[in-house]
């Protein structure tokens, strides 16, 4: 799976040199679709990156049908019905905040967001996303989604949970592409700490009951132990994001001449899949897809 920075237009200098994480115009990012769907990508997934003037502390604008994420979905599916268009569901890209639910009183409050994501969801899937992905890790926050889209009539369009997602420090180049960064604190009182597996169980039979089709754990090569155990307790799709640090280290190395970018990066992922993702969120999906076909191809 291919992640998509979209913007109203294209990225500055600074942000378009972070690996990976280049805000593209939905004229740019419909091209790098048809590019990686030719390559046989068969999904992306879609981040907004929107001015300061949209947002706003309850994030209205994630409900807004002319906004720019729906805008986007309508025309890769136009360009490519049979693309799968993989939607964020999360406050943080349209919050003043930053942070993934509402904040009250210097709180992130949980049972307040999910009318909003689910909202958001419902909004997404009218536009023609066919996952929705809430990435936000409110608690319950799947059950308001499956009810939302299912009272809307989108019943077939399907939900992958960011069920196991940790505070981590590999996120750093993703904030930066979407100034999505909190304003204030961090996200540990919602994302989990690094040291704790037993809470992704929980946390993953918890949205597994709530109707999730599939789940996510991120970031992805520090925590293969996690992939593994969630394999092991769950026959759901399991997803691994190969998130914007662990990619932007890949490039840095190589760029310095330390390592070889393309094996290392076939390694990486392997390694993802070896320890039971289905598949992978990663910004080198292109390089990645290219390296395969040139090896299939002799």
């Amino acid at each position: 799976v291919l992640p998509l920075f979209v913007h109203h237009q294209q990225a500055d200098a600074a942000i378009a040199a972070m690996p990976g994480c280049s805000r593209q115009s939905i004229e740019r990012t419909v091209a790098t679709a048809r590019e990686a769907f030719e390559l046989g990508i068969p999904a992306v997934a879609l981040f907004p990156a929107l001015t300061a003037a949209e947002k706003s502390p309850t994030a209205i604008e994630s409900m807004n049908p002319d906004g720019l994420l729906p805008r986007c979905v309508q025309a890769l599916k136009r360009a490519l019905p049979e693309l799968v268009v993989i939607t964020d569901v999360a406050l943080d890209p349209y919050s003043t905040d930053g942070h993934d639910g509402l904040v009250e009183a210097g709180q992130i409050v949980n049972d307040p967001t999910l009318p909003i994501l689910a909202a958001m969801a419902v909004t997404q899937a009218r536009a023609g996303a066919d996952v929705v992905a809430p990435s936000d890790m409110m608690d319950g926050r799947v059950r308001a989604i499956r009810e939302a889209l299912d009272a809307a009539g989108f019943t077939e369009v399907g939900i992958l949970s960011y069920c196991v997602k940790y505070a981590s420090a590999f996120y750093g180049p993703f904030r930066d592409a979407l100034d999505s960064a909190p304003r204030f604190g961090d996200k540990k009182t919602y994302q989990m700490d690094p040291a704790n597996v037993r809470e992704a169980l929980r946390e993953a039979a918890l949205d597994e009951a709530e109707g999730a089709d599939a789940l996510m754990v991120k970031p992805g090569l520090p925590y293969l132990d996690v992939i593994r155990a969630v394999r092991e307790a769950t026959n759901l799709p399991i997803a691994a994001y190969h998130v914007s640090g662990e990619f932007a280290m890949l490039k840095a190395a190589a760029e310095r001449g330390w390592i070889d970018y393309d094996r290392c990066l076939l390694e990486s992922l392997l390694a993802c899949k070896r320890a039971g993702a289905d598949f992978i969120f990663t910004y080198g999906a292109l390089d990645a897809a290219r390296l395969l076909k040139t090896s299939r191809n002799g």
